[in-house]
């Protein structure tokens, strides 16, 4: 099966023409600057806004001095969004919150399908795709490198070479999802960035996306939970946290702004300790199902959920069978996918599955911790390598085991009858027509409506019903004699003249009765009225 008919079969409704341009269509490259720097532009006037907000209500040299150091503040703010840390006096800070990532991923993405819109049908196609991600990523990262440099002080140095990768690799994903979305809603109905990522690419691929998806989804989950739950029963702990900062109003806001950019972080953190390897809160310290090693620990709310030192909460042993969970969902769901199925390679689709999952899951918790200063902070959060090889080997051999039992049932699943074919429904007969009622007339001149009545049948009298002999009738007529008729003397015959004239007024009648009388024609006998 071709990539073509299967993007036409999971299409629904009819299908769209190709996207046009509306205007003159300008050069693909020249499309992907102006979007750029669209997103460039509004990213900053964004966090500007948010950094002017906190420079006027807190203490002035917090954020920098004068609009200057406040627009070289917004600046390493923006770049920190993209994940790009800086140095700043004797150590680095990379434990940078991916919850800012979506302001810039939303801007990217938007842009990306206009990219494509723009360019008309000459880019509908997978390989547009990847035309319009690098000429959106070329010269967003160009600017994000110029932005790093301009914002260099002797205090904060931003990383130039931090900011040119991660803010290429944020405009390439982003824009990429972006453009295939608004190629294939150009072809039908669309709900997210990943179903048209699953319709653009091979069915191989997409069912392992697909299996790799659902396991994620079970580990980022069973992170969330346990995230939740402990700040739960540590909210005393926050609280008295909360207290000892005294933020303020406007300090409250901008706070709670922080803890739920670093949400991703936590529940990423979560992951990890479900996984086995757990996270690390500074240098010696460690976070795991093993036992809780910890030393002095900044003041931050969220960082209130930590466990007390000691062995590890029973009930958070429990979260130690989310990887296999993730495993089996993950295995079940590749194989269901798959377009062609086999004993022999389902445990292996099942293990790749495993595989893949555990390299996301390394970047994820290389992304999730860093360096927070220096000295004994250079070290926070999980261990990507150990995150990543535990989580391949738990979820890969839970998944090929998965996807070889879901193989071996769908094998064994009889095979459905053929349809049988569906006569074609005869068309309904039309409705006869409704009378026709003659309209309410209510004018004073209105003649009266004529009514036509039925004319009585004319009918001919009916005849006399001969009666039948009775049986007894019948016997005596046998046994009577029979009596003789007189027959009747035969009139003589008349004698008849024929007329060519007409008769005398005064001329006897024929029959002798009177006098006659010729009236056009017609011959009236006379008569004398014996009264005379």
């Amino acid at each position: 099966m071709s990539d073509d008919t299967r993007g036409q079969r999971a299409t629904t409704g009819p299908a769209r023409p190709a996207p046009r341009p509306t205007g003159p269509q300008r050069p693909l490259y020249v499309s992907g600057l102006v979007g750029a720097l669209w997103c460039v532009g509004i990213g900053l006037a964004v966090l500007v806004t948010i950094t002017l907000a906190g420079w006027i209500a807190a203490p002035r040299t917090a954020l920098g001095h004068g609009l200057p150091g406040v627009f070289r503040t917004a600046v390493n703010f923006w770049l920190v969004s993209h994940h790009a840390g800086f140095s700043y006096g004797g150590g680095r800070i990379g434990l940078l919150p991916l919850g800012l990532l979506v302001l810039p991923g939303v801007l990217l993405h938007r842009s990306g399908g206009w990219i494509i819109r723009s360019a008309g049908a000459a880019r509908s196609s997978r390989r547009g795709v990847l035309h319009v991600a690098i000429a959106l990523a070329v010269p967003y990262a160009a600017l994000a490198g110029l932005l790093a440099l301009a914002a260099s002080s002797p205090r904060v140095k931003p990383s130039a070479w931090q900011a040119l990768l991660t803010c290429f690799l944020v405009a390439a994903i982003a824009g990429g999802l972006g453009a295939a979305r608004a190629l294939v809603a150009s072809r039908g109905r669309v709900r997210s960035g990943l179903g048209a990522l699953l319709r653009l690419l091979p069915p191989r691929a997409g069912s392992l996306v697909i299996g790799v998806t659902g396991a994620l989804a079970v580990l980022l989950g069973s992170g969330a939970i346990l995230v939740g739950a402990s700040l739960a029963l540590h909210m005393s702990e926050a609280t008295r946290q909360y207290d000892m900062l005294a933020p303020g109003i406007v300090g409250t806001v901008l706070l709670l702004v922080v803890e739920l950019a670093y949400l991703p972080n936590a529940v990423i953190w979560g992951a990890s300790y479900a996984i086995g390897p757990g996270f690390a809160v500074g240098a010696g310290s460690s976070v795991s199902a093993t036992g809780v090693f910890l030393d002095s620990v900044p003041v931050f709310p969220p960082l209130a959920a930590l466990p007390d030192p000691g062995p590890a909460p029973a009930l958070s042993l429990v979260a130690l069978a989310a990887p296999f969970l993730a495993g089996i969902i993950g295995g079940t769901l590749t194989m269901r996918a798959l377009p062609t199925r086999g004993y022999e390679i389902a445990p292996l689709w099942g293990f790749a599955t495993g595989a893949l999952t555990g390299g996301v899951a390394a970047v994820l918790a290389a992304l999730s911790g860093g360096p927070l200063g220096g000295a004994r902070m250079a070290t926070v959060g999980p261990s990507a390598w150990q995150v990543g090889l535990l989580a391949a080997l738990e979820v890969g051999i839970s998944a090929a085991l998965a996807a070889w039992l879901t193989n071996w049932r769908i094998q064994r699943r009889p095979e459905a009858p053929p349809a049988r074919p569906v006569p074609p429904r005869a068309p309904a007969p039309a409705p006869a027509p409704a009378p026709r009622t003659q309209p309410k007339q209510t004018g004073p001149y209105t003649p009266p409506l004529m009514e036509f009545e039925e004319a009585e049948p004319i009918l001919t009298p009916r005849r006399q019903a001969r009666r039948r002999p009775r049986p007894q009738e019948e016997a005596r007529a046998e046994t009577a004699e029979p009596e003789t008729e007189a027959t009747p003397e035969a009139p003589e015959p008349e004698e008849v003249r024929e007329l060519t004239e007409p008769l005398p007024a005064e001329a006897p009648a024929p029959n002798g009765d009177g006098p006659t009388e010729n009236r056009g024609g017609a011959i009236y006998v006379l008569r004398n009225d014996p009264r005379d």
